[in-house]
């Protein structure tokens, strides 16, 4: 938000989210409504450009009755008719090319979106992407933005597919654990900020640069048990811990880390954009510290440790607005 407030092109910001934000640049002015419940078309009237990052959908779906992802993104493109915005920048998610055994290392943006069964954050986010294509398609001259992001760690608290991963290393796993990614929040934030300003059209993955190996996330998380089982016997254990109320990660997560998903970042960053944290750094910035001082010095060389919501966002030279984050999701 502070960097559409910073932009000379950008006259007012509108800040909406479900929750009171704190404290803001002087240029914007807060709001605090639900998505599903405002009238965005009223609220939207003048904008340009619209940036929607608010999410619904978490490690488990919406209960009967709440708007999910593709719903809320259905009522943001409304009102971009509605008010004849030009723009539109959507959150979506590296989740959303799903987590399979013969997924190249890296995904690039070409690559089919194939969510895995039952994991509904991921199947939403690419209803999502197929929503937005549709409207693209209806209105011809308009621009959309999809940002897939894989996992975003952040300091003052991670995300739920962050902490879900994360409780993840408590379960046994297959053989050959994948690599991992983890955003900085910042780093997505500059990414939202370029794509508004550049105005770029069509899917980008945001990631640091590489990735780290399975072996290595996992003595990040903490460690864990590793036995190498097959995955159908590490879903069903985590299956039983779900169901007795042992476990935080629902079985239905597990190919997330049994799989491949990481994806390049080059098409981004020929736009400009550069990430300013490593995977790593991200990582521990948003961790525990007695993760990273558990480790012995050996392994720390090992891991080769560099120093170290969501939302409605609608600019235009008139007026620009944004929603955070909708809600959180343990």
């Amino acid at each position: 938000m502070a960097l559409v407030a910073a932009d000379p092109a950008v006259e007012r910001v509108l800040a909406l989210d479900q929750r009171p934000l704190g404290d803001l640049p002087a240029r914007v002015e807060p709001y605090v409504v639900a998505l599903e419940q405002a009238d965005l078309k009223h609220l939207a009237h003048g904008v340009t450009v619209i940036v929607h990052l608010a999410q619904a959908t978490g490690v488990v779906p919406c209960s009967p009755g709440e708007a999910g992802d593709a719903a809320l993104a259905r009522l943001v493109l409304e009102a971009a008719t509605a008010v004849g915005a030009h723009h539109v920048v959507l959150l979506s998610s590296a989740i959303a090319y799903g987590a399979w055994a013969n997924n190249p290392v890296p995904l690039t943006e070409e690559a089919p979106l194939r969510p895995n069964p039952g994991v509904s954050c991921a199947s939403e986010k690419a209803e999502v992407e197929r929503v937005a294509a549709e409207w693209r398609d209806d209105h011809p001259g308009v621009t959309v933005t999809l940002l897939r992001p894989t996992v975003t760690v952040c300091a003052q608290g991670n995300g739920w597919l962050a902490r879900a991963l994360a409780r993840s290393s408590a379960l046994p796993v297959v053989e050959d654990e994948p690599p991992g990614q983890f955003l900085d929040v910042a780093d997505l934030a500059s990414a939202v900020d370029l794509a508004r300003r550049a105005r770029l059209d069509g899917p980008r993955n945001v990631a640091p640069d590489g990735w780290i190996d399975g072996d290595t996330v996992r003595a990040l998380a903490g460690g864990g048990l590793r036995l190498g089982v097959p995955e159908r016997l590490a879903v069903r254990w985590a299956g039983l811990r779900w169901r007795w109320g042992l476990g935080a990660t629902p079985p239905e997560l597990l190919p997330l880390t049994a799989h491949p998903w990481v994806v390049a970042n080059d098409r981004l960053k020929a736009e400009g954009w550069a990430p300013t944290a490593s995977n790593e750094e991200a990582y521990v910035a948003a961790h525990e510290a007695s993760r990273w001082a558990a480790l012995s010095p050996t392994r720390r060389q090992e891991v080769a440790l560099v120093t170290a919501g969501g939302v409605l966002l609608v600019s235009a030279a008139g007026i620009a607005a944004m929603v955070r984050r909708r809600r959180r999701r343990a």
